[in-house]
């Protein structure tokens, strides 16, 4: 039986995993520190928890990425900017990489095992620290000039209604601007999960979430939408959107996707990196 390595390796923590699928894999999780010295703690976690037998290692990384070269680009991570991240993990193990974003890999693990089996267009949105999506389409991850950034789109601001100007150091009240946790965090003074239910704050959410699957749904129309992250903890916020979506398309799509939690839970982006590791070795 061959043994994968993987790597969720996120702007506050890295997650690393080795096996063959949900059923044995074994994972650490620890915060994210400096590259090198974050990566040569995963490099010898893999190392050693398989022995030193783990064939190939799959990376589902914070963004941006260049997907050709393997490097984190303009993060505001400072000491991670330009970071080769695929090429440290491949001399530490010697052995093939495959990288791409942690959404991307986090689509590709909950269509091969969680909420997304069983169809062949799907999309993850993770709504958390920061907000970012990755999308199958006829069974494959969607990659263009480089890879989807489904957090930085413009989406309707009432600036009377919400005259919060957003929190992204590139465009202000993108999507990532607007709803992020940072974002709830700085437009109420507290963080999400101190509000109550019946907060102001969730109506306000639903609108922006619904806002971008509605562009999401008319541009790749999914069949289903999972949505993670740790803002859906609001467990409210499904029903919200899903019917915020419905009011805003207006009966003009005929089929709505449906919008369901992961499958995965936490573990779809380490889940999804194994799985990347699987089929690019």
């Amino acid at each position: 039986m061959q043994i994968y390595g993987a790597i969720e390796a996120g702007g506050t923590k890295f997650v690393c995993g080795a096996g063959t699928g949900p059923d044995d894999l074994e994972a650490i999780e620890f915060p994210t520190g400096s590259p090198d010295e974050t990566v040569g703690r995963a490099v010898s976690w893999l190392r050693e928890s398989t022995g030193g037998k783990v064939v190939a290692v799959g990376i589902g990384s914070f963004g941006p990425v260049n997907l050709a070269s393997g490097r984190i680009t303009s993060t505001p991570k400072v000491a991670w900017r330009n970071f080769d991240l695929a090429g440290s993990v491949c001399a530490g193990l010697g052995v093939r990489v495959a990288f791409d974003t942690d959404v991307n890999a986090a689509v590709l693990g909950e269509s091969r095992w969680g909420a997304a089996r069983g169809v062949s267009n799907s999309l993850y949105l993770t709504v958390g620290t920061g907000i970012g999506g990755g999308a199958m389409i006829d069974g494959r991850i969607v990659h263009g000039l480089t890879h989807t950034e489904m957090g930085h789109i413009r989406i309707p601001r009432d600036s009377v209604a919400d005259p919060f100007a957003g929190v992204c150091p590139y465009h202000g009240d993108c999507l990532e601007g607007l709803a992020s946790g940072p974002a709830i965090e700085a437009r109420w003074g507290v963080e999400g999960r101190e509000l109550a239910a019946e907060h102001p704050a969730w109506a306000l959410e639903a609108r922006y979430l619904g806002l971008a699957i509605a562009d999401y749904v008319c541009t790749l129309s999914p069949e289903r939408i999972v949505i993670g992250g740790g803002v859906m903890r609001q467990n409210r916020l499904y029903e919200m959107v899903r019917r915020e979506v419905e009011r805003l398309l207006a009966g003009y799509v005929e089929r709505l996707p449906e919008i369901v939690r992961p499958g995965l839970g936490e573990r779809a982006g380490v889940l999804g990196a194994l799985a990347l590791a699987q089929e690019r070795s």
